[in-house]
């Protein structure tokens, strides 16, 4: 059962008793917001959070603790974002956030362990042995922001109510506050009924949203891709006028919101949502060949569903396979004109990566780390095709051979490396020593098996003739 209320006469209460205990104690309260503000819908709907399926015991226990000790020093305190929304869909959860009306400095002093993070965006990290819980300040949407010349804000630090903090939030079905304490869902913007009928909703102006901060149009991609949802069409509708705004958002936060992107476990939707949000030009702007071309397509595809799988699966992927297999193609299209012109195959190849990595690293801020496992699971793929003597045995040593190993069975998968290759060399990994010696010594013709060849070594001018003397 629900009905339209403010958070609750127990959570007013204890706001009340708070305020009067700073007034005793000298304890300073928040800071008030110097600008002027947005008002934010005055009414919300709460619910039962029971009633909703949303139980206690499946919230961590680092998650539930942090909502004590805020609660306990007078503040409010709410689970917010992907918790809440994934919970209410029956999806496990990746992260369980906490929103307060406790200033960053506040929450500090609560919790030995935590240290507050951000310029623009200010939050604290509370820490439980590896795990860790980030904990927000509610914020107002403001009215008369700085911004940049695009639109998008450059300082969001200015504190504010439940209220003002649930009409900045991006969308409806992510601005729902869980208290597991009090088993009580608050929700401004009707985002249980979007969560209902499925559909991805922008709070506010969409095109005003998008020019404050771009890489909600990625997040837009995101979550339709991720949650199977419908965007509202007044949601859709700026993205293909607004897109370029995505050029200026910096590279670093645009690589962690494509690897975001990668990682939920829908990796082929997201991507196929980039394009057709016409969001992927700029970002991976070869998008549209690799698509289009039967061999681009099968590989991505292969790679992606691989990655999905493992995602689905709580298994680790890695960042650089990732990438390396999104460039991929790219990288193959240059290496096929290098060594057209006549180029050697490795020169080629190295050439081919550098340029790739280069123009990519400009856009996306690759990390050097990811960029040097995109490299050698590259750099390892000749390697594959000469399996004489004993450069096999040698591949296999090296560290990053599962994952060029990997990468060689997608190309195979896709059509664009030899099956025969694919067989010999999972015989040859699942092989024991006699196995893999028989396997060496039985190459295919026109393998790859190219002995090096002996240079000989050109006669000195002044050397004898063969069989003569040396001239007087």
């Amino acid at each position: 059962m629900n009905s339209p209320s403010s958070p609750g006469l127990p959570g007013l209460l204890s706001r009340l008793l708070s305020r009067s205990i700073e007034r005793l104690f000298g304890r300073s309260p928040a800071p008030q917001p110097a600008a002027a503000k947005i008002p934010a819908k005055s009414v919300a709907r709460s619910y039962r959070a029971s009633e909703l399926g949303l139980r206690p015991d499946t919230v961590p226990h680092s998650a539930m603790r942090t909502c004590q000790v805020l609660q306990q020093a007078g503040y409010l305190a709410y689970i917010v974002g992907g918790g809440v929304r994934d919970s209410l869909l029956g999806m496990k959860p990746k992260d369980f956030d906490v929103a307060t009306d406790a200033t960053p400095e506040q929450v500090i002093k609560l919790f030995r362990r935590s240290r507050a993070i951000g310029r623009r965006f200010q939050i604290v990290h509370v820490m439980y042995g590896r795990e860790v819980i980030e904990v927000s300040t509610f914020r107002a949407k403001q009215e008369n922001a700085a911004t940049d010349a695009h639109g998008r804000v450059l300082h969001d630090n200015v504190w504010g109510s439940i209220e003002d903090d649930s009409a900045r939030r991006d969308f409806t079905i992510n601005a729902l506050y869980y208290d597991p304490i009090g088993d009580t869902l608050i929700d401004y913007h009707d985002g249980v009924a979007d969560i209902q009928q499925r559909t991805l909703r922008m709070i506010g102006d969409p095109a005003t949203r998008y020019r404050e901060d771009p890489v909600r149009m990625l997040r837009t991609a995101r979550f339709a891709a991720k949650l199977g949802f419908q965007i509202e069409p007044a949601t859709q509708t700026p993205i293909a006028e607004l897109a370029d705004l995505i050029h200026n958002v910096p590279p670093a936060r645009l690589f962690d919101e494509i690897l975001k992107l990668l990682e939920t476990g829908h990796a082929l939707q997201s991507l196929h949502q980039l394009r057709a949000q016409g969001l992927h030009h700029g970002l991976l702007p070869l998008l549209d060949v690799i698509i289009e071309q039967p061999d681009g397509e099968r590989f991505i595809t292969a790679a992606l569903t691989r990655t999905d799988e493992r995602v689905l699966a709580g298994k680790p992927i890695s960042p650089g396979f990732l990438f390396a297999t999104l460039l991929w193609q790219q990288v193959l299209v240059r290496w096929r004109e290098r060594t057209g012109r006549g180029e050697h195959t490795i020169p080629a190849l190295m050439s081919a990566i550098d340029s790739v990595v280069d123009e990519q690293c400009e856009k996306l801020a690759i990390q050097k780390r990811i960029a040097a496992d995109m490299r050698e699971i590259w750099s390892l793929q000749p390697r594959f095709e000469r399996r004489n003597g004993r450069s096999p045995l040698r591949l296999l040593e090296h560290l990053r051979f599962r994952a060029g190993y990997d990468f060689l069975l997608l190309r195979v998968e896709s059509g664009e490396a030899p099956a025969e290759l694919g067989q010999w060399w999972t015989a040859f990994v699942e092989g024991d020593h006699d196995r893999r010696e028989a396997l060496m010594a039985r190459v295919p013709a026109g393998s790859g098996n190219g002995a090096r060849k002996r240079r000989r070594r050109k006669p000195r001018a002044d050397a004898a003739p063969a069989g003569g003397s040396t001239p007087d």
